[in-house]
C-alpha cells in the first residue's frame, strides 16, 4: 500500500479532515492528496502561496519572517488549518533550486504541521534538481500527515 493510499484509509477511518498550504510544491501536494480515494469527504483543500506577499496577505505571515524557516512552515500549517476548519494540516516551504536563494541552499525544505496537539516542523535537506526536490517534498509531506495521524 502506498503512503497516499494509507493516508486515505486512515483519515476515512478516523474521520480526520486534512488541509495543505504550499509554496515550494506549487500545488503538487494538493493534487496528490486530492486524487486519493474518497478525498471529497476528507480533504478540505489547500492554499498555494508561492510569493511572500501571498503568504502574508492570504495566510497572515508576519512581515520579516523568513519564508524558508521553521516559523514560516508552522505558521502556514496553522493558518490553513484555521482557514479551512481542518483537523490536521501540513505545509511545505523552501528552496527547490537549482541555485541558492536568500542564503538557503537548494533542497532546504521545511514541512510544518498543525493539529489539536499543537504545531511543529521538520527540516528536509534534499538533493536533486528542482523537480526531484518537489517530488521528494510532496512524498515527505504525505508521510508527515501519516505520522501525525499515528500520534
Amino acid at each position: 500500500m502506498t503512503d497516499i493510499e494509507e493516508l486515505a484509509r486512515r483519515v476515512q477511518e478516523t474521520g480526520t479532515v486534512v488541509a495543505v498550504a504550499e509554496s515550494l510544491t506549487s500545488g503538487n501536494l494538493a493534487a496528490t492528496v486530492g486524487a486519493a480515494e474518497g478525498a471529497g469527504e476528507w480533504f478540505a483543500g489547500g492554499v498555494v502561496a508561492y510569493r511572500l506577499e501571498t503568504k502574508q496577505r492570504v495566510l497572515g505571515l508576519a512581515e520579516g519572517i523568513d519564508p524558508c524557516s521553521p516559523e514560516c512552515a508552522e505558521h502556514l500549517a496553522g493558518a490553513v488549518r484555521d482557514l479551512t476548519g481542518a483537523d490536521l494540516a501540513v505545509s511545505v516551504t523552501g528552496v527547490g533550486g537549482p541555485e541558492p536563494h536568500d542564503g538557503h541552499e537548494p533542497g532546504t525544505v521545511y514541512l510544518g504541521w498543525s493539529n489539536d496537539a499543537g504545531t511543529g516542523h521538520v527540516l528536509l535537506e534534499l538533493d536533486g534538481d528542482p523537480e526531484q526536490v518537489i517530488d521528494a517534498s510532496v512524498n515527505a509531506a504525505v508521510g508527515l500527515l501519516l505520522d501525525r495521524l499515528r500520534g
